[in-house]
């Protein structure tokens, strides 16, 4: 029986003594390490053998660390790269995953941390990294630089109901695929109904991870006292009610995408919880005393201020800067309106598809009165709308009649046509959802799908019902 290949780990470093600890780590993991004293020494290598994965200093003479990595993801972006600095900055870490690297220790890093984070890495590929263990031989890598594989082609799916036509719109498209081609952990900005989780369920399909799965967890709606368990899963018997061991979602997104919306919600637990993960790869069950290894990429999503969170403590700064590796911003669509013609089409097609109908048009009247609609909840409003129109459009036309469209409160942003920042956007969303509570704040975090802590924080930041 023919043995697995030994997976080959380049490591490249200027320190000597790096050079021996590494590879002495790495011969006793069962895994094959060729070592270079500067990045030109390693593209040459590169060029001449099979690689799986590149660990590299980034302070190094020559090019450095930073130009090895930039190379590697243009000429051979199958490659992993982990980063080893001695700063152990935040700045230096975040810019080296922001440029391509899948991950990053700071020196003096512990050599078992590193194998294992390795490890993870070439597991997640699908290589053998278990000396003895019984795997598929590795399919051949080429031994010279190559064009990154294209994408297998994709029906419209989410892209069709997120436009593009618009300058704002096609700027962050084409950013969005850039970094989906990438496994960065992406924090995702926007407002209300801008069409978040389109843009996550893209950053997947596009991305190294498209065959996996893709896996929504909604931070806002989900119970605090219930959202460790779902994230995380538990064991039979580990609190009342549990009658069975539960994978978590994070495991469920196993060589996949998880999507974490309304992150801004979590609870201090949480936050401390999901940071673990974040860092180390690992989880562990309620109830167990076990780590349990998951490889996936992290895309998460707010409306919220999480600087402000941050600066006044009700978000983990170490948090935050592990989850913002990217940041993106969908643009509102008072910003875009150029698309609104594809958007109303794309809609148009799936809400047809639901309801088993025939496809509907929409007359020139009513797209004139759509175009002239302020859109303050955005896509997710004007998909709301034409839903509404389907019911009251009679035959294949959609007429003026038929769109039920509320005109924002007179002297508000929308009605003048002057633009709402996102947080100005927040603060009249939550004055009118008191205003419609009778001031109960309760009823008012329902009406928002938001969490009471949510609320109070945000009233409170805003300073509603002050003076």
């Amino acid at each position: 029986m023919t043995k697995p290949d030994i997976p080959t780990i380049l490591v490249v470093d200027d320190d000597e003594n790096i050079l021996q600890v590494l590879e002495a780590r790495l011969l006793s993991a069962g895994l094959s390490p060729l070592l270079a004293d500067r990045a030109e020494t390693a593209l040459e290598m590169l060029a001449d053998e099979s690689v799986d994965l590149i660990i590299s200093d980034v302070k190094m003479p020559g090019m450095g660390g930073g130009g090895l990595l930039r190379e590697v993801m243009e000429h051979w972006p199958h490659i992993p790269v982990i980063m080893l600095t001695a700063h152990g900055t935040i700045p230096d870490a975040v810019g080296s995953i922001q440029a391509g690297a899948v991950d990053y220790l700071t020196k003096p890093f512990d050599g078992k941390e590193l194998v294992r984070r390795v490890r993870t890495r070439l597991e997640a590929r699908g290589e053998t990294v278990l000396p003895g263990a019984a795997a598929p031989a590795p399919a051949a890598k080429p031994a010279t630089p190559t064009a990154p594989t294209a994408p297998a082609a994709k029906s419209a799916g989410p892209r069709g109901l997120i436009g593009g036509e618009a300058p704002a719109m096609a700027r962050f498209l084409e950013r969005l695929e850039r970094v989906a081609r990438s496994t960065a952990t992406v924090l995702l900005f926007g407002e209300s109904g801008t069409g978040k989780e389109m843009a996550a369920r893209i950053l997947h399909e596009e991305s190294p991870r498209s065959g996996g799965p893709f896996v929504v967890v909604d931070c806002g709606s989900t119970q605090p006292t219930l959202l460790e368990s779902e994230l995380f899963g538990h064991l039979k018997g580990s609190f009342t009610h549990a009658v069975k061991d539960k994978k978590g979602l994070i495991e469920e997104a196993d060589g996949g995408t998880l999507f974490l919306d309304e992150i801004g919600n979590i609870s201090p637990d949480m936050q401390a919880r999901l940071l673990r993960f974040l860092q180390e790869g690992t989880i562990r069950r309620v109830g167990d005393t076990r780590e349990r290894a998951v490889s996936c990429r992290v895309v998460a999503a707010t409306n919220a201020d999480l600087p402000g969170m941050v600066a006044d403590g009700t978000f983990r700064e170490d948090l935050y800067y592990r989850l913002k590796v990217v940041t993106l911003t969908i643009p509102p669509l008072r910003e875009r309106r150029e698309d609104l013609p594809a958007l109303v089409d794309g809609l148009l097609d799936r809400l047809c598809a639901r309801q088993g109908r025939p496809r509907v048009r929409i007359s020139p009247e009513a797209m004139r009165l759509i175009e002239a609609h302020p859109w303050p909840g955005n896509v997710r409003e004007l998909e709301n709308a034409l839903e509404a129109a389907l019911v009251f459009c009679p035959g294949e036309v959609i007429e003026p009649g038929d769109l039920q469209l509320e005109a924002p409160p007179e002297g508000s942003p929308a009605a003048t046509g002057s633009s709402l920042s996102l947080e100005d956007n927040e603060r009249e969303t939550i004055v009118r959802a008191l205003e419609a509570a009778n001031g109960v704040k309760k009823d008012a975090a329902d009406r928002l799908g938001i969490s009471r802590r949510a609320i109070h924080y945000k009233i409170k930041k805003y300073g509603i019902g002050e003076g």
